[in-house]
């Protein structure tokens, strides 16, 4: 069933990410990185000071994702002082691919940490709207349940903002429950 499954996530109609793409988004701090930038371009700086880090180590993840066509650097624009400033916005190429199976547990690590990391940071638990459902499905109901969930992620990822939008993240897993028999 779920152990046996496909592909990753909800994308198996997707191109296959290269190496050095999978690597570059298997990584929490580098997925936190696309969030701070899916609506908004920001300079490094700011990308560290969101996500309270050395603007240096921030400067790692940033070009890394740069190099793999994750991120795109915009128009320069000056900054305090006179600095060169160059703000960086996400190009939803990670919603654009699929990883090969080698880099799924990778990636399912680095999103399980990211969204940890996210929700801590709200303080308030409340704050998530969040459900948990135990099923038995034979392996053809798990690949329906598992197309569903594409095409509803496909239709959410083609919204447009409306307005007074407020950012909000779907976070969604199906898993094998190895605690029943």
């Amino acid at each position: 069933m779920a152990e046996q499954r496909k592909t990753e996530g909800f994308k198996d109609d997707r191109p296959l990410a290269s190496e050095a793409e999978a690597k570059a988004v298997a990584s929490a701090v580098r997925l936190r990185i696309l969030r701070l930038c899916l609506d908004q371009a920001l300079t490094n700086k700011e990308i560290a000071q969101r996500l309270e880090s050395n603007p240096a180590t921030v400067l790692h993840h940033v070009r890394k994702l740069v190099e793999t066509g994750f991120l795109a650097p915009q128009e320069e624009r000056v900054g305090a002082r006179g600095s060169r400033e160059i703000p960086y916005l996400a190009t939803r190429k990670s919603w654009a691919l699929r990883l090969g199976e080698e880099h799924w547990s990778d990636l399912s690590t680095a999103m399980m940490d990211a969204f940890r990391t996210e929700v801590a940071q709200l303080g308030d638990p409340s704050k998530v709207n969040i459900g948990r459902l135990g099923m038995r499905l034979n392996e053809e109901q798990y690949e329906e349940v598992t197309r569903k969930f594409k095409v509803l992620f496909d239709e959410l990822a083609a919204i447009q903002p409306g307005p007074d939008a407020k950012p909000y993240s779907l976070f969604t897993a199906i898993h094998p429950d190895a605690g029943r028999d």
